[in-house]
């Protein structure tokens, strides 16, 4: 299977070297800033009268770069090509995803025209496709164009494994800056091989969330590291600080020089919420590819996550968890391992929903964290209970094609073979010889624990009964 990847590696840069990838993610923004500046103008010309032509592709860009570098830009030879060529790249993808999301060819919420992009407020990246781009044999060193041969903080083994094997072909490399750390990211072209992985379980339903990161329909809990929340003390006193300091603003509004103790103050904020997102972006990796390599088939929800943000007693802790990452993730991990990813619809209730007989509750708060079912006295935990819910999806599949299958299962269809119709009931209504109340019918009820449940996530038809 051929597939693209990436691998990112910190950098160790000398200073010197520190001044040549400053000067090159310059040149990309310069190169970028000059473009805007140019189909402005030709944009107002036009709508002046003017019979002009405005370079709106990354050839044309190009081109009109080529013409009048050695007016604009007399120092260009100083950098690679590459770096130019990024920043003209840049912009040709910004426009075309203006364009996109004008004429509604682009989903997702609009795109604005591009901006300028400033020193101080834009993250510092550079490309390069052509040009020495290579692993060393020591495994410890990269070579790019024009800065040379840079050492990296951590072993490239992983890359240059698959590079002396003949199984990978790098297509580029892209350096950034996060927090004053350099990161070279090599885009890769690897041929992976398509061999059954070790699968311990056939089907799991995983049901995210923020007290724990993950439920497995397995009854196993993955415990939410919070990274964000673990760091707001420090946070805190890191804003205050900065705010003490003279910035790069004055009280009046104009710009003046900032202080060192300011831009002390803001590398070690800007390094505290690096490491949170490390933290972050380790948890997530570590659990989906667990997942992915122990599970045949795996069943998530697909969440309206951006919906979820507006809560603003929650915004902070959801965005915090990721839940939008774990999905993305699963998606090509599963493809990688030979699985399948199944995604519940938006709207499919698995928390109302009983996991042993399918009734459906009319209404859940948040704040009920058990879930009793009215018909057959269930009682689980209420993400135990959805996760077990999502795993009996599969039973109702239609068999369908590509490695990723979306199930729109309705509320009327059976979650469990042999159990009951899962069926939404409206508040204030009742059914025959039911009261239309949320209270139990105990009489006679045998009030069952989530340890009697099978975990499995197998059929279970309604193996409980009423003594």
């Amino acid at each position: 299977m051929l597939v693209t990847q990436a691998y990112k590696f910190a950098l160790d840069p000398t200073p010197r070297e520190i001044g040549a990838l400053w000067s090159h993610c310059g040149a990309a923004r310069y190169a970028y800033n000059w473009g805007l500046k140019l189909i402005k103008q030709r944009l107002d010309q036009r709508a002046a009268g003017q019979e002009v032509e405005v370079p709106w592709t990354l050839p044309a860009l190009r081109r009109e770069w080529n013409r009048a570098k050695n007016q604009v830009a007399p120092w260009w030879r100083e950098n690679s090509k590459e770096a130019y060529n990024s920043g003209l790249d840049g912009l040709a993808r910004g426009l075309q995803n203006w364009s996109d999301s004008k004429h509604g060819k682009r989903n997702g919420s609009r795109v604005g025209f591009p901006q300028r992009k400033t020193k101080h407020r834009t993250r510092p990246a550079c490309r390069f496709w052509t040009g020495q781009i290579r692993i060393e044999p020591d495994r410890h060193h990269v070579v790019l164009p024009r800065t040379g041969r840079i050492k990296t903080h951590e072993s490239t083994r992983k890359l240059a494994r698959r590079l002396e094997q003949g199984t990978a072909r790098i297509l580029n490399a892209t350096i950034t800056c996060t927090a004053d750390r350099w990161y070279v990211l090599f885009i890769v072209e690897v041929q992976r091989r398509t061999s059954e992985p070790r699968h311990r379980s056939d089907v799991v339903g995983v049901d995210v969330g923020i007290r724990h990161l993950a439920v497995l329909s397995t009854g196993q809990t993955i415990a939410n590291p919070r990274p964000l929340d673990q760091a707001q003390r420090r946070l805190r006193r890191l804003n205050r600080q900065l705010a003490r300091r003279h910035g790069p603003r004055a009280p009046d509004g104009n710009r003046q020089n900032p202080s060192v103790g300011w831009r002390h103050s803001r590398r070690r904020l800007a390094r505290t919420h690096a490491r949170v997102a490390h933290i972050r972006r380790d948890a997530l990796h570590k659990l989906t590819s667990e997942l992915a390599t122990s599970h045949r088939t795996i069943v998530v929800e697909h969440l309206n996550v951006a919906g979820m943000l507006r809560n603003r007693r929650l915004a902070r802790r959801i965005a915090d968890a990721g839940f939008g990452e774990v999905r993305r993730q699963l998606g090509y991990k599963t493809i990688w391992a030979g699985g399948m990813l199944i995604q519940a619809n938006m709207f499919y209730p698995s928390s109302k929903t009983c996991s042993g007989c399918g009734y459906v509750k009319a209404k859940l708060p948040l704040s009920e964290r058990t879930y009793r079912c009215e018909q057959c006295c269930l009682v689980a935990d209420r993400d135990l209970n959805a996760a077990r819910n999502l795993a009996a999806l599969v039973n109702d599949i239609v068999a369908g094609s590509g490695p990723e299958t979306e199930n729109a299962r309705g509320a009327n269809q059976k979650t469990r073979l042999g159990g009951q119709v899962a069926m939404k009931r409206e508040p204030r209504t009742s059914r025959a010889g039911q009261d239309g109340d949320r209270r139990l019918a105990t009489a006679g009820c045998l009030d069952r624990s989530q340890d009697d449940i099978p975990g499995d996530g197998t059929s279970a038809g309604a193996p409980w009964v009423r003594s």
